[in-house]
């Protein structure tokens, strides 16, 4: 194997209509380029979209490189407007909101169960999935959720009585189906 091409001879026979001198300035700075993306964005899907708009922008661009600098500070340049773009782009892109259940609907998450176990929760799970689709939300919005029985019934559309009803044939099902004995509900 021959003496690797400089940059600067690359660039110049790139610009020359060398397809392959092209690819190999490309591959050389490739994973530099994609670093720089990475650490800018902060994510692997917004370094990749930079990573190929600053690629797409080094060839466009190739024509007025003029060697001023090197070509790996013309590049890392490149790349950091397009990173720059990119999150400008995703300021404007609209993010999913989850609604703060805690501030916005008085929901409080539960106290994590140090002692459960995965097939605790596992086991639960296919509990739950047993339940009546009514039997099911009520539970879960009274023991997971932590609503009190008043905003059950306004969540549900149903009378209190209709989900205190509800949450104890729910709870004596679930308590079947996980061996466990059927236990007093929590008035």
């Amino acid at each position: 194997r021959g003496i690797e091409a400089t940059d600067d001879e690359l660039v110049a026979q790139a610009n020359g209509g060398d397809r392959r001198a092209l690819d190999t300035l490309l591959r050389r700075h490739h994973d530099r380029i994609h670093a720089v993306c990475r650490r800018i964005t902060g994510n692997d899907a917004d370094a990749l979209d930079a990573t190929q708009d600053a690629l797409i922008a080094i060839v466009r661009g190739l024509p007025r490189f003029d060697g001023r600098a090197a070509f790996g500070t013309w590049a890392y340049r490149i790349a950091t407007n397009a990173c720059l773009d990119e999150l400008r782009r995703r300021r404007r892109r609209p993010e999913p909101v989850l609604p703060d259940l805690d501030r916005d609907a008085g929901w409080s998450a539960p106290e994590p169960d140090v002692g459960a176990t995965v097939t605790d929760r596992l086991a639960v799970d296919a509990a739950l999935a047993q339940l009546p689709a009514e039997f099911r939300a009520a539970v879960v919005l009274r023991d997971v959720c932590r609503l009190d029985y008043a905003e059950i019934a306004e969540v549900l559309d149903i009378p209190p009585g209709t989900v205190r009803s509800r949450i104890a044939r729910g709870r004596a099902v679930l308590a079947r189906h996980l061996g466990e004995p059927a236990g007093a509900d929590d008035r």
